[in-house]
């Protein structure tokens, strides 16, 4: 019998068995409890300051600061949503994190020993000293069977064989831009216009990495997919859903040589992102890298069981135009089963989900974006956080409308979103709306599973 000792942060398997003085609250992210010294951080360059099984404290994190996540035992913010950086990568590291605090950089001292609680419902809890908490482990054959199929948000190719033993149907979101943020570390067109670049300095890193790579673009070719190989792999002949890359103008902006190629804007969130890079000749021959890439995970590594999938696609036309442009790098959709998903995230994929669904073959809807859209509230802006709410009616109805357009089409629909993981009533939701599939964080799939086969039992 295999013992899921790993699963520390599954949501019932943390208790707290003592009390202390409560120092501050914010969001909790995963369900577990971790305590040690405090270890107060302003930048990501003070690595060696850091000791292991510390907590990280920090006003916020960006993809720099991965290499520190991974050795901290819990982590705690002052900025940022259920969203952010620190709570996406947390989750799939195992790490409990408190997020949005407000304060903690100010109240908090280093070296200080505090215990942060997130197994307390959705409010996390910064206590002072080392209190007392017990972690149950989480048996295999207790996991429930579910009609939907439970699938993964994945990120890391580490992560993926982290978690590989959880009982799910493959990866429903396999983040393409964490790959490129930590293993590739350069802007695509900054190594396609290599010989053009200004900044000598830029130039001798980037000559640095690439080292053995007479031609750069395959460097960026082969160690995404390399990166998408890893997480497919361990969960062949399952489904991975690899979404293509998802920044936002200042994020590619922050990758190496990256500056150079991307416009100020001032909502990156509303602005130059997903399929409309794709086909944009400001972008299109960095598009062009990331099919190779694909190609090369499914027509040569072999595993087919890849699909991709396009974020942020606005419109019909731009739906058509991207297709096409895939099918120039040999992406043809059918082709050696080829199947193609298009977020459904933006309030036009929702009203013409018949007309998309003549396009796609399959929908994932991207609730963290549609609730941004059906709401008007910036998703990382955290004073506006408690009106951000994917369990408002007016996005449940998007998605009750979505779900019934694209069966009608025969067309699968999955969400990929924030929400599942983080509300049990909004799983519970989603099954009785005739969801195909749900993504998860790695940390939340055994309680969700169990809500899930609850309320399709209700259902019967």
């Amino acid at each position: 019998m295999f013992n899921l000792v790993f699963l520390q942060n599954s949501p019932d398997s943390s208790t707290l068995k003592d009390s202390g003085e409560l120092l501050l609250t914010g969001l909790s992210i995963g369900a577990a409890i971790a305590a040690g010294p405090v270890c107060l951080l302003k930048s990501p360059e003070q690595i060696d300051q850091f000791e292991d099984g510390a907590i990280l404290v920090t006003e916020m994190t960006d993809p720099d600061w991965v290499p520190i996540m991974k050795r901290a035992r819990g982590i705690i913010t002052d900025y940022g949503g259920r969203t952010s950086h620190a709570a996406i990568v947390s989750r799939e590291l195992g790490i409990p994190a408190i997020v949005g605090t407000s304060e903690a950089t100010e109240l908090l001292q280093a070296g200080q020993a505090v215990t942060l609680s997130c197994a307390e419902g959705d409010k996390g809890y910064v206590y002072d000293g080392l209190l007392a908490f017990e972690v149950a482990a989480v048996h295999v054959e207790d996991i429930p069977e579910t009609r939907t199929r439970i699938m993964l948000n994945m990120a890391s190719p580490e992560a993926a064989f982290r978690w590989w033993r959880l009982p799910c149907a493959g990866v429903g979101l396999a983040r393409m831009e964490f790959i490129i943020n930590n293993a590739i570390k350069i802007h695509p067109m900054a190594l396609v216009h290599f010989e053009t670049l200004k900044e000598k300095a830029v130039r001798r890193q980037i000559q640095e990495l690439t080292r053995g790579y007479e031609d750069k673009t395959t460097y960026f070719v082969d160690h995404l997919a390399r990166g998408v190989a890893k997480i497919a792999a361990a969960h062949y002949p399952e489904p991975v859903i690899a979404r293509m890359s998802d920044f936002k103008t200042n994020e590619y902006a922050a990758l190496l040589g990256g500056k150079d190629f991307e416009p100020p804007e001032e909502n990156p969130m509303l602005g130059f992102r997903g399929a409309v890079r794709y086909y944009s000749e400001r972008y299109r021959a960095g598009f062009a890298l990331e099919c190779r890439a694909m190609k090369k995970v499914r027509d040569e590594i072999g595993l087919t069981n890849v699909i991709v999938m396009i974020p942020f696609c606005r419109t019909l036309e731009e739906a058509d135009r991207v297709l096409a442009v895939m099918a120039e790098h040999g992406l043809v959709r059918g082709e050696n089963g080829l199947q193609v998903y298009v977020m459904a995230e933006i309030p036009s994929n929702v009203m013409l989900a018949e007309e998309f669904a003549q396009r796609f073959d399959g929908f994932s809807i991207g609730s963290n974006d549609l609730t941004q859209l059906a709401l008007g509230v910036d998703r990382s802006a955290t004073e506006l956080a408690h009106l951000f709410d994917e369990r408002n009616a007016a996005v449940k109805q998007m998605i009750r409308h979505l779900i019934q357009a694209a069966h009608a089409a025969s067309r699968k629909v999955g969400i990929c979103g924030q929400a599942p993981s983080d509300y049990p009533e909004f799983a519970a939701f989603l099954v009785e709306a005739g969801i195909d599939s749900i993504s998860l964080n790695p940390d939340s799939v055994i309680s969700v599973k169990q809500h899930v086969a609850n309320a399709e039992k209700k259902g019967m």
